[in-house]
């Protein structure tokens, strides 16, 4: 390890929905191959990892992806100016269009990302997601693109059903009532199409990977959920060895030539059918469990943006187990308020 690279990380809120910034960066900080500077890129000013002082070095809030492309650029020019940063892992949905719009620009700069085609990105949308895996041959729930309440009224499934956020978020609705409800909670939070997805009972499994661009994949772990919040998100997870999932990420990988890192959310029913959920574009919030069994994926990211050959993994433990937590940090108000006020610490 002799070399520091500066890379900046986004998504550092670790609420109850939280981010895959702190997980990605403390795999960075267990990388054997470069030593790690870490530039925490911040939307609100209350997000935890802006407090984490022995995990990000310095931090920059950066505007909200509705401010345009533009003012995104502007503001890590800005910060670059002071930072040289090497490398950015943008870590959110609703961000990543931005920054694959941006990215020659930032190239320019010398700044590299190992992130999705925009087609790629596209593709996968959650309103695509039926004809998208019917052309690669994969199996998912029946999904409905909902732009107004009223097409809810001609939908033929029967309860329970699911409504999903554009970008995030995820409710089992029993009526027609909570459904509406559950509409315009999801559209006023992240904007149309909501998605309404046939509910398929049975046994929820994610798995993570990197994705070289080339139909290859560099890294493969699956894990099953073991408690999940009411926003749908794993709080605790166990490593599993299943040919037929991890075959799925290998085969998703192949027929996209998937550049990046990626998650895909999975179902397994009474049946043994597996069906896809989602397809996330980036590295998931659980990350750090694969960093665990010898998986570190944003270590490969990094290395393949920097134009480096990234070692492919194969094989893990099965039963390593994460179990997620809170506590609470004592912060100074002053560096609240000095934040605040800068848009840096």
């Amino acid at each position: 390890m002799n070399r520091q690279l500066n890379i900046a990380v986004t998504g550092l809120n670790a609420t109850d929905n939280p981010g895959p910034g702190i997980p990605i960066i403390r795999s960075l900080k267990e990388s054997t191959f470069f030593s790690a500077k870490i530039i925490g890129l911040s939307y609100e000013l209350l997000e935890p990892g802006i407090f984490m002082y022995d995990a990000i070095d310095k931090c920059y809030q950066i505007p909200y992806p509705q401010f345009g492309c533009n003012a995104l650029l502007d503001r890590i020019k800005e910060i670059n100016q002071k930072e040289k940063i090497d490398v950015i892992i943008p870590c959110l949905d609703a961000e990543l269009k931005s920054f694959i719009y941006i990215e020659k620009e930032l190239q320019e700069l010398g700044i590299r990302m190992y992130i999705p085609t925009f087609q790629q990105f596209e593709e996968r949308q959650k309103f695509n997601l039926e004809n998208f895996c019917s052309k690669i041959g994969m199996h998912t729930p029946k999904t409905y693109t909902i732009n107004r309440v009223e097409e809810l009224n001609t939908l033929k499934e029967s309860f329970p059903i699911v409504v999903k956020g554009k970008f995030y978020e995820a409710n089992i609705c029993f009526s027609l009532e909570d459904m509406q409800k559950t509409y315009y909670k999801m559209a006023a939070k992240w904007g149309t199409p909501v998605i309404v997805q046939e509910f398929i009972e049975g046994t929820e499994f994610n798995v993570t990977g990197c994705g070289d661009g080339k139909g290859g994949i560099l890294s493969n772990v699956a894990m099953r959920k073991m408690l999940i919040t009411d926003k749908g998100k794993a709080w605790a997870g166990i490593t599993i060895c299943n040919d037929a999932i991890l075959g799925l990420a290998a085969n998703f990988c192949e027929k996209t030539k998937w550049k990046g890192g990626f998650e895909l959310e999975l179902i397994k029913d009474k049946n043994d059918h597996i069906y896809i959920l989602e397809i996330n574009p980036r590295i998931p919030a659980w990350v750090y469990l694969a960093t665990g069994v010898g998986h570190n994926i944003p270590e490969q990211t990094v290395l393949m943006a920097m134009g480096e050959k990234a070692e492919k993994k194969s094989g893990y433990a099965a039963g390593k187990m994460f179990v997620r937590y809170s506590w609470d940090m004592l912060v100074d108000q002053n560096d609240f308020c000095n934040y605040s006020l800068n848009k840096e610490r």
